[in-house]
């Protein structure tokens, strides 16, 4: 990443599944990114619990003495429906509160392979960055190709002309966890001229009128 300015990376938020999956190697690559999140120094926030991928991460994450947060709607804490959150946690009353402070609190965001949870997580994150809501990186680690078949609609959605070139590049990929982390830090946010006036302040009930055709 020579000649290349590194963006400060303090906390990632991994989106994964509460399953494991049908490859192994979902597993090992979960374990894998939460050491590299340890080794480079990185805290977790996640979903809390310790389900199949999200424990796999949040784990390897705490066994390198780096700081877990999970946030949990309370209705998960119910006879211990996820499990112990290895970690702090935090608790919260529905999974909207959940998701928007996952976004204040991390610096970037990361999904591994899951299911409607972890795709409805990824694409909030990266509506509301297209939005200017925030300009925080986000990347999936495509494991074994299992982004691919996403990553293509969203390419087609592209050549359709519903999503613009500019916001398709909110979306990062890499296969690797090393690969995926570097991509994040030399992320370089680029709002559409017309959004960025978006004001998004949460004492204010009115936003700015656009003239603007909104490509979501």
């Amino acid at each position: 990443m020579e000649g290349v300015s590194v963006r400060k990376i303090k906390k990632i938020c991994v989106f994964c599944g509460a399953n494991s999956g049908k490859d192994v190697a979902f597993v090992n690559a979960a374990f894998h990114l939460g050491e590299v999140l340890g080794k480079r120094k990185i805290d977790l926030v996640y979903g809390g619990g310790k389900l199949e991928l999200m424990g796999c991460v949040s784990t390897a994450v705490a066994q390198h003495e780096r700081q877990v947060l999970g946030i949990i709607p309370s209705a998960f804490t119910i006879n211990n429906l996820v499990g112990e959150t290895c970690g702090k946690e935090i608790k919260v009353a529905t999974m909207q509160e959940r998701l928007v402070m996952m976004m204040e609190l991390s610096d970037a965001f990361i999904a591994l392979p899951g299911g409607f949870g972890t795709l409805e997580e990824l694409f909030q994150m990266i509506s509301w960055a297209q939005l200017n809501i925030h300009n925080k990186p986000i990347g999936v680690l495509n494991i074994n190709g299992f982004f691919n078949g996403l990553l293509s609609f969203v390419d087609h959605a592209v050549k359709q002309e519903f999503i613009t070139p500019r916001a398709r590049k909110i979306l990062i990929s890499a296969t690797t966890a090393d690969e995926l982390v570097d991509k994040l830090q030399a992320f370089r946010f680029e709002s559409d001229p017309a959004l960025s006036k978006l004001k998004w302040s949460p004492s204010s009930s009115q936003k700015e009128k656009l003239d603007l055709t909104l490509r979501l």
